[in-house]
């Protein structure tokens, strides 16, 4: 690279680091300010609720308050975190402004009333919400917004835990797996420091949680490592990735049976919050409520005490894996992570006894270990680890989160996650897929075993099959034939360029224009994605919609026909599709016929057309 090239590459660094520093600090500033709120309402409510227990008993009513606002208001918001990771990965229609006051209301009614929840959703929505509202008053285009929405969950993360450094790698680290967005690094940096540092500035503390463990007798140096100990971390590791599997498949599991017995959204909260009451009620304690940071009974178990070397329940990770599991599926909002943090400590607290190791090692392994091996963000539970509990213990530290990591499985808290890298290269895993086509294309053991029961129920209970009587043949069959696809992708504001100003006011938007012209030239399928305008099998144009409002997304035009028609009409109208982006992919159309095709011919029947299409990516 010549000097003048490096000096203008250099240029240009500097004024983007300028304009994100610009940027980022004043929305970090609104997005820490508004954690320093959330997290003062939450703790005012916490203690509300110690005071006037009876709250626990309004928690069905208070859920479907919060499931009837959302089911008015919410809309796209009522995806929460994965609605945050979709827009990072693929802009659309961004990440709704009423997102922000939604799930603050929702959390805090949440914690109010007694549900098992956390606070990292609320704070990574607030920061997306807040972020992709003022990238959109700035006019960003999307590869910036992607950045931005980063930024957002990076300062909302920093912000509600005090850990800025694994808030900046965590915005990069849970988009995919197996990937780090390092265009993005800095940006959530900056905003993570700012966003945690405008927290502190309110006078919001957070809890201290310490390993005085610094390694057995005669350890001369900061990063010790002894050989016995770091076997028992390894096994206590598959442990806690284990747990942070169970706790993931729980909750999506919980989430499907609610929407199976309550079809409508807004009752499915009262059911789960009755379900809290009865367990509060089987077990006669009220621990696994809320937060579980701290408790107004000062023999309660809570996370600070399970660093010390009191004995716990034994299965009070099992009971908060539960309360949680069903508080957030059930439709009440709030995080995970903090209860993961409950979980993973109870859990290494059960295993530093059996094991033989120290319990606030262990206990602080599990705080950051089930959270790594949850949303599979290793580096960056590392790092929190780091911050959290100081380095002397790094070296365990980091093989806990990565060992938990690896066994959680492809499985995790946030469907919108997509995989880069599989965990393991026997996976066979289509690229950059998402945890929620995972669960479809490679469904967990148990829902194979269910599904192959079912089918041999159904099987044993046909009389067709059960009584051995031949099944209705087939009366039709089907017939294929080469076809080919074409795809032009532009912009919705795209014109067909014309001189003089009166020919401009006249012109069509070209993605109109395409269709209108496949329409004449006997193209069989024509439709403009996003735009729900077009044709098919060679009926009427239907105009349901106008243009999207974002004028510069991209619309792919999507045509169905021979090989031969398609390329007759590139090359007629190239003037149209010149400097556009046009790819072809050959398919396979599919005909039905009746067996008798020639009674069916009198009968006046017509066949049923069909598309064998190979792509995927619709």
């Amino acid at each position: 690279m010549s000097p003048n090239e490096t000096l203008r590459e250099s240029v240009v660094l500097i004024q983007r680091a300028l304009k994100w520093l610009l940027t980022l600090v004043p929305i970090s500033v609104v997005i820490g300010s508004a954690c320093a709120f959330f997290l003062w309402s939450l703790d005012l409510v916490t203690r509300t609720r110690w005071e006037h227990p009876w709250l626990l008993f309004l928690l069905p009513v208070a859920g479907v308050v919060v499931g009837l606002v959302y089911h008015k208001f919410g809309r796209s918001a009522e995806r929460g975190n994965n609605l945050i990771l979709e827009e990072i990965h693929e802009p659309g229609g961004g990440v709704p402004r009423r997102m922000a006051p939604l799930v603050l209301f929702g959390t805090l009614v949440t914690h109010l009333f007694g549900g098992s929840a956390g606070r990292e959703g609320t704070a990574v929505q607030m920061g997306g919400s807040i972020a992709s509202g003022c990238g959109r008053l700035l006019g960003f285009e999307s590869a910036d917004m992607r950045v931005l929405l980063m930024a957002g969950v990076a300062a909302g993360f920093g912000a509600v835990f005090g850990t800025p450094l694994a808030g900046a790698i965590f915005a990069i680290e849970v988009l995919t797996i197996g990937s780090l967005q390092y265009e993005a690094l800095l940006p959530c940096f900056v905003a993570s420091v700012v966003g945690d540092w405008t927290c502190h500035a309110w006078g919001i503390q957070h809890t201290s949680y310490r390993i005085l463990f610094s390694g057995f007798e005669g350890t001369t140096h900061n990063l010790h490592l002894d050989g016995l100990l770091l076997a028992k971390i390894g096994v206590a590791s598959v442990a806690f990735g284990l747990v942070s599997l169970v706790f993931s498949e729980s909750s999506h599991r919980l989430h499907s049976f609610f929407k199976m017995i309550c079809p409508y959204a807004p009752f499915r909260p009262a059911i789960g919050g009755v379900l809290v009451i009865g367990l509060v009620w089987v077990l006669g304690t009220s621990d696994y409520l809320g937060l579980g940071v701290a408790s107004a009974n000062p023999h309660a178990m809570t996370i600070p005490s399970f660093f010390t070397g009191q004995t716990t329940h034994v299965w009070s990770w099992w009971w908060k894996i539960l309360f949680t599991a069903i508080t957030l599926s059930c439709g009440f909002k709030g995080g995970e992570v903090t209860p993961l943090f409950f979980i993973g400590a109870a859990l290494g607290n059960v295993l530093a006894g059996l094991l033989g190791a120290p319990t606030d090692l262990l206990a602080g392994l599990g705080f950051v270990a089930v959270f790594a091996g949850a949303s599979n963000t290793p580096l960056a539970c590392t790092i929190m680890g780091i911050e959290l509990f100081g380095a002397t213990n790094a070296v365990y530290i980091a093989a806990a989160c990565f060992i938990a990591y690896i066994f959680s499985g492809h499985s995790g808290i946030y469907l919108s996650q997509r995989i880069a890298v599989p965990k393991t290269s026997a996976s066979n895993l289509p690229p950059e897929i998402s945890l929620g086509d995972v669960r479809i294309i490679q469904p967990p053991r148990v829902d194979r075993l269910l599904s192959q029961l079912q089918s041999r129920f159904v099987e044993a209970n046909n009389p067709e099959t059960n009584a051995g009587e031949p099944q209705m043949p087939h009366r039709h069959k089907v017939k294929s034939s080469e076809i080919g696809m074409i795809r032009i992708y532009l912009r919705p504001s795209d014109r067909r360029k014309v001189s003089g100003f009166k020919a401009r006011l006249s012109v069509k938007a070209l993605y109109k224009e395409l269709i209108e012209t496949a329409k004449h030239d006997g193209v069989i399928n024509a439709v403009a994605h996003h735009t729900h305008y077009g044709f098919s099998n060679r009926g009427p144009l239907q105009d349901f919609n106008a243009e999207i409002q974002n004028a510069h997304l991209t619309v792919c035009v999507e045509m169905v026909g021979s090989t031969e028609q398609l390329e007759t009409f590139c090359r007629r109208h190239g003037d149209l599709l010149k400097d556009k982006v046009v790819i072809y992919k050959p398919f396979e159309r599919w005909e039905l016929h009746p067996v008798d095709a020639s009674a069916d011919a009198k009968a006046g029947g017509t066949p049923e057309v069909l598309l064998k299409a190979g792509d995927q990516s619709r």
